[in-house]
């Protein structure tokens, strides 16, 4: 899902990017490093979120787990 997003934001960004193309300051609005820059940062920030709760949910047993709910 978040790769789609940031594919969605990337292609939205593309199209839009036009627009503001007057205020930005020594950037073109087409900058490739920029999107490659955020769009890894956005991906890593995923994951870093999905890992975090997925590696403490591993620490749990399932018995204990499912006796709770």
């Amino acid at each position: 899902m978040a790769i789609l997003g940031v594919a969605i934001g990337v292609l939205g960004s593309f199209l839009l990017g036009g627009l503001i193309s007057s205020l930005l300051f020594e950037v073109v609005p087409e900058d490739p490093l920029t999107y490659v820059a955020t769009a890894a940062l956005l991906i890593l920030i995923a994951l870093a979120a999905c890992f975090i709760p997925a590696r403490r949910a591993t620490r749990v047993d399932p018995i204990n787990a499912l006796r709770s709910e």
